[in-house]
C-alpha cells in the first residue's frame, strides 16, 4: 500500500514538474478550496495555532489567516514537482531575489562555520538548494514515512553539491565535525523533538512550547555564525533571506539561548505569516501537562 501511495505522489509531482509555477500553484491554492469545507485534521491544528499565535485578530481575521496558510501548504506541495524533478538551472531562475548571501560568504571567506536556521516557512527546499550554492553544505536527513519517496528526495537535496546525513549519532558527528571545519549547516529549528531530554519548555509566539537544544548546541560547541534564512513565496516564484540571530543565541544558558532563537523565528515569519506551516502542532510541551491545547483534534 505504501508503494502504490508512493508512486502516485511521484506521479503527480511528475505531471506538476510539466508544468509553469504559477499554473501549478493555483493548482494547489484550488485544492485548498475544495479541502477547507472538510474540516479536517489540518485545517483544524491550523485553526488551533492561529488562534493562539495570534489572539489579538478578530475570529473572521484569524479564519482568514487559516485559508490562507491552507493554501500556502497546499501551493508549497504543488511546487516540489518543480523543485525536487525539474534541473537546478530552472529552480535558480525561479529565486528573484537574494538578500544577505554575502553574510555567508564572508563567514567562509573568515574559515568560520555558518548554521543557518531555516524554519518551516516559505519553501524550505529552495532555500536548501540556494544554501548550497554558496559553500560546503551538510544537513541533516529523516527519511519519509514513505520510504519509496526517500531516493527521489535525497537525490534532489543533495544534487546541488550539499551533502545529507542520518538524524543518529554519526551523522550528527560528522555535521559536527563539517561545521567546526567552516563548512555550511541547515538546520530546522522549529521542529518538537519526541525525547524529553533533548528540550526545554520555552515561549513561542507567546505560547510555551517544546523546542529543540540541537541548534543552539551545536552554535555553542562549534562557535558557528547563525543566521535565519527563508524562500519567501512571491509572485512568479521566490525570494531568498538571510539574516543575522540575535547575539543572545550565543548564550552559555539554555533557556535564553532558545527564546532568542524562537524570537528569530517569529520574526521571520511576521513577514509572511500565512506561509508558515501551521498544520504542525508546534504548541506541544514536554512532558506532557493536563489534556494538552490539541485536545480533541
Amino acid at each position: 500500500m505504501d508503494r502504490a501511495k508512493a508512486l502516485a505522489v511521484i506521479l503527480l509531482l511528475k505531471i506538476c514538474a510539466l508544468l509553469p509555477l504559477g499554473l501549478v500553484r493555483v493548482l494547489g491554492r484550488g485544492l485548498a478550496r475544495l479541502y477547507w469545507p472538510f474540516n479536517a485534521r489540518s485545517r483544524r491544528v491550523t485553526e488551533r495555532n492561529i488562534a493562539l499565535a495570534f489572539p489579538h485578530l478578530t475570529a473572521r481575521e484569524q479564519r482568514a489567516l487559516s485559508r490562507s496558510s491552507i493554501a500556502a501548504t497546499a501551493e508549497l506541495m504543488a511546487e516540489m514537482g518543480q523543485v525536487w524533478l525539474r534541473s537546478w538551472e530552472h529552480v535558480r531562475s525561479l529565486i528573484l531575489e537574494v538578500e544577505g548571501a554575502d553574510l555567508v560568504t564572508q563567514a567562509q571567506a573568515e574559515g568560520r562555520g555558518i548554521i543557518v536556521l531555516a524554519p518551516h516557512l516559505g519553501n524550505w527546499e529552495v532555500l536548501g538548494l540556494h544554501l548550497a550554492t554558496l559553500g560546503s553544505t551538510v544537513s541533516l536527513y529523516e527519511p519519509p514515512r514513505l520510504a519509496d519517496l526517500g531516493p527521489m528526495i535525497r537525490g534532489a537535496r543533495q544534487r546541488n553539491g550539499a551533502t545529507v546525513v542520518p538524524t543518529d549519532t554519526r551523522g550528527l558527528a560528522k555535521l559536527l565535525r563539517s561545521v567546526r571545519g567552516g563548512d555550511i549547516s541547515g538546520i530546522l529549528p522549529d521542529q518538537c523533538p519526541s525525547d524529553p531530554g533533548s528540550g526545554m519548555n520555552v515561549e513561542f509566539m507567546g505560547i510555551p512550547c517544546f523546542t529543540g537544544t540541537l541548534a543552539s548546541n551545536m552554535i555553542r560547541r562549534t562557535g558557528a555564525l547563525a543566521l535565519f534564512g527563508y524562500a519567501k513565496r512571491v509572485p512568479g516564484g521566490f525570494k531568498v533571506g538571510y539574516f543575522p540571530a540575535d547575539e543572545l543565541i550565543y548564550s552559555d544558558d539554555d533557556r535564553t539561548s532558545l527564546m532568542t532563537l524562537n524570537r528569530g523565528v517569529e520574526a521571520c515569519l511576521s513577514d509572511c505569516p500565512a506561509q508558515y506551516q501551521w498544520e504542525y502542532k508546534r504548541f506541544r510541551v514536554r512532558p506532557r501537562q493536563g489534556p494538552g491545547v490539541y485536545a480533541g483534534l
